[in-house]
């Protein structure tokens, strides 16, 4: 019998079976016709068992350097362990010794995606949430903008936060950089739009207004019948260009005035149905991770993945408005889950 080299699978589950049946390992080697000393080699690596892992000891990080580092992770929210080691000139700290030291004095956080609310914020969305709790929702257009880039949604990355520390909420630009600017609205089951704002152009209350005669309102309002009109809830968040003067005035012009008007209270992402259109289309074109080349390709990208939201699933956002109502004022004015 010739000595081979490595045990199969299915013949170390045999010398195992072997073993519990009693067999000695000289034995078990001729079942196996396997040689003698590639056995006796299996059955004592086996009953050895894994070496435990020795685990070096830390590196000495005195009591100042301690407090500079924590004061470094305070002035630092979201850096990395390095950055934070950097700063404070401690160097030659290897990574696994700086997250432990971190451990101590902060946690892995990712940047707040929702400011926080203060009691006014509260006290508002909770009158909002009993001024519309009668309403017929499925009469109201919920629309928002939303703005797609090449790469991906606009976010941090996790890093370092300090206990007791809140993460930082991170800028959010609406208009501008390199990407496309998308407004729509849905209403009972159906997607108005999506339609693009011209690259380049920022939107202040006249290029808002603008945009809406040229898309909104000449290729969908104007088809709609005068009943459909006359009992249609204009909703619009309170960005600038939505809340000025000069937007409010155009679009009572428009007839989008008064009780057909909705009043929007602030920091409200949350009870804007629409929002969910946004994350179904976003998880659609960034999937497995697709990038872009231009924005036009984004662009094609957006209105199909919306051309694939059917009217169901517009439905169910829609219907789910008097539940967001109900959850706003069981939370006393707080954050929900959408």
């Amino acid at each position: 019998m010739g000595q081979k080299k490595d045990l199969t699978g299915s013949e170390k589950s045999k010398i195992v079976r072997y073993l519990a049946e009693g067999c000695s390992s000289l034995k078990i080697a001729k079942l196996l016709k396997r040689d003698h000393r590639t056995i006796k080699r299996f059955i004592q690596n086996s009953q050895q068992g894994r070496k435990k892992r020795v685990e070096k000891p830390r590196r000495k990080i005195t009591a100042h350097e301690l407090r500079k580092v924590k004061r470094a992770a305070a002035k630092m929210p979201l850096a990395t362990s390095l950055a934070i080691f950097q700063s404070c000139n401690i160097t030659g700290v290897p990574k696994s010794t700086r997250c432990a030291i971190l451990r101590d004095m902060a946690k892995v956080r990712k940047a707040e995606r929702r400011p926080p609310l203060n009691k006014t914020h509260k006290l508002k969305r909770q009158d909002w949430a009993k001024k519309y709790l009668k309403t017929d929702f499925s009469k109201v257009l919920w629309t928002d903008e939303m703005r797609v880039s090449l790469d991906g949604p606009d976010g941090w990355a996790r890093g370092w936060i300090g206990k007791g520390q809140r993460a930082p909420v991170p800028l959010r630009r609406q208009q501008g950089g390199g990407g496309v600017l998308v407004w729509a609205g849905i209403i009972k089951g159906e997607l108005v739009g999506p339609f693009r704002v011209e690259d380049g152009v920022k939107l202040n209350s006249q290029s808002y207004c603008k945009f809406l005669e040229d898309t909104f309102f000449k290729q969908w309002y104007r088809k709609k019948s005068a009943s459909f009109k006359k009992n249609m809830i204009f909703m619009q968040d309170n960005a600038p260009s939505h809340a000025s003067k000069y937007s409010t005035a155009w679009l009572a012009r428009k007839g989008l005035k008064e009780e057909k008007l909705m009043t929007w209270p602030p920091c409200s992402p949350d009870l804007n149905p629409i929002e969910n259109l946004w994350s179904i289309i976003k998880c659609e074109i960034y999937k497995e991770g697709k990038q872009y080349t231009s924005l036009n390709s984004v662009w094609e990208a957006v209105v199909a993945a919306a051309r694939n939201v059917d009217g169901e699933q517009i439905k169910t956002l829609t219907g789910s408005m008097d539940g967001r109502l109900l959850s706003v004022l069981a939370k006393k004015g707080g954050y929900i889950g959408r």
